[in-house]
């Protein structure tokens, strides 16, 4: 039995609202249970340095918890003077993942800069913010489509991530805190609409799997990510 009583394959709750900031290009308060992020994008006309000259676009992420985002207030990085390595390796699994989705040639010289924020944590902060950060990504290029900026959609497929690990000997899908502090076996799934791998974050945290379970994860996370996909399309 799941602390929160759902099935095995059962996804918390979903919601994803838009426009929810007034100056940025794209925007969205992605909320999976009492997980909940708020998703910006960014535009800058010119692409990173290394890019120049290649007509290639980029897309790049931020992440950030807000102090009380948790049980326990946490310092703010800024004030610490630096990032933290798990920060760090965040905001580059929701960059990665995001360009996944993305004609980097239809975009041109050009950088999108998704920057999110989590306002509440309940387990499963990094795959809420790539799948809102798709959303807020989608609404930027929109706003780039109909002001004649770009003349192409550079978006090719949609993209969004969810949890799936080994709780109390059953494979489970979209993991809260409880479940995520407890599960043996604990990985990240980042997939396309079309249900192409983009990532996959696997570990055995208390006890090794089987070939045979990590196929059950897979299935059960192609499921979510169809849930996801859903809850973005309805957003937009």
């Amino acid at each position: 039995m799941r602390p929160s009583g759902r099935k095995l394959s059962e996804m918390r709750p979903i919601s994803i609202e838009t426009g929810i900031t007034k100056h940025a290009e794209g925007s969205c308060l992605i909320k999976v249970g009492d997980t909940h992020v708020l998703c910006t994008a960014t535009v800058e006309e010119k692409a990173p340095s290394f890019l120049k000259g290649t007509g290639l676009g980029w897309v790049t992420a931020e992440y950030g918890m807000l102090p009380r985002a948790t049980h326990s207030r946490n310092r703010r990085e800024s004030a610490a003077g630096k990032q933290s390595g798990r920060t760090q390796e965040i905001q580059r699994l929701i960059g990665r993942s995001l360009r996944a989705g993305i004609d980097r040639v239809a975009l041109g010289e050009k950088q999108i800069v998704v920057d999110c924020d989590v306002i509440q944590a309940d387990g499963g902060t990094r795959c809420a913010s790539i799948t809102g950060g798709w959303v807020a990504l989608r609404l930027a290029v929109n706003k780039m489509l109909k002001a004649g900026v770009l003349k192409t959609d550079p978006i090719v497929d949609h993209v969004a991530a969810v949890s799936c690990g080994i709780y109390g000997g059953q494979p489970i899908l979209d993991l809260d805190y409880l479940e995520d502090s407890e599960a043996g076996t604990d990985g990240n799934f980042i997939l396309t609409g079309a249900k192409k791998l983009v990532e996959v974050q696997m570990s055995a945290e208390g006890a090794t799997f089987s070939r045979d379970e990590m196929t059950q994860l897979l299935d059960l996370a192609e499921a979510g990510t169809d849930v996801l996909v859903a809850a973005q399309k309805a957003a937009l």
